[in-house]
């Protein structure tokens, strides 16, 4: 390992005596115009169309959106575990009588059903250890459970048993259902751009973290006050570098 993080051996651009220390004041060992080609010009498209064709600030904003992209992580990720963890707890106390583990009891369609048989081979390695309930569930994507919530499991999921996981929703079962279904879609919008090393500096994140504060708030107050001191969403909205108040959007990814 160099002694100097991001220190090139043999740069042109720094050379660094031995024993020196390198301050704040530094400049970077590294060339903006050089990384630009290996990132190539269309990942950085929406970043230079943001920072106004500047290539400084446009990275400025690139290594934002990363660190942003790992706080809307931490983010989703805490929204996840609680709602799974709600929708499992109603969903077992629906079928606990029938005897039967709600995954081969409740009424889904065939994608569903591919996504638990799979899940299944993950948790016990194909068969080779015994099936365990919650590391099967766990094994379920953010994507199966917001299905859980759509319209299509109104009757069959959602007003028997679902809507009893989120009991701070709005009163109507039918508006309760949409406005979760609508922050679960959103929010595992984001964490899918954030996972993938997407553009995400356009999006309102301020909103997001209101959303999943909201969200996990329908089912208990304490989770969503520890959300909401532990999600960095606010903090890194605040600190977004400051760009030119008419940026020319020309060629920007939404995101």
């Amino acid at each position: 390992m160099w002694p100097w993080p991001g220190i090139v051996p043999g740069s042109s651009l720094t050379r660094v005596r031995e024993g020196a220390v390198l301050s704040s004041e530094s400049p970077p060992a590294w060339r903006y115009a050089a990384i630009r080609d290996r990132l190539t010009s269309e990942r950085l498209g929406s970043y230079l169309a943001a920072a106004g064709g500047d290539l400084d600030l446009a990275f400025a904003l690139y290594e934002w959106n990363m660190e942003a992209s790992a706080g809307a992580l931490t983010t989703t990720g805490i929204v996840e575990v609680v709602v799974r963890n709600a929708i499992d707890e109603h969903l077992r106390e629906r079928t606990k009588t029938a005897g039967v583990a709600w995954l081969d009891q409740v009424p889904l369609d065939a994608q569903g059903r591919r996504d638990i048989t799979k899940a299944r081979e993950r948790a016990t390695r194909h068969g080779r250890e015994a099936e365990v309930h919650g590391k099967v569930f766990a094994e379920l994507s953010f994507g199966f459970w917001r299905y859980l919530v759509a319209s299509r499991y109104l009757t069959s999921l959602w007003v028997p048993a679902l809507h009893r996981a989120f009991p701070g929703g709005p009163r109507d079962l039918r508006t309760r259902r949409v406005d979760v279904e609508a922050r679960l879609q959103q929010l595992m919008f984001l964490r899918n751009r954030a996972a993938h090393h997407e553009p995400i500096h356009r999006r309102d994140l301020r909103r997001d973290h209101d959303w999943a504060v909201q969200l996990v708030g329908w089912i208990d107050d304490d989770c969503a006050a520890w959300l909401a001191a532990k999600s960095p969403l606010p903090d890194l909205v605040a600190r977004r570098p400051p760009l030119p108040a008419s940026p020319n959007l020309t060629g920007a990814s939404p995101a």
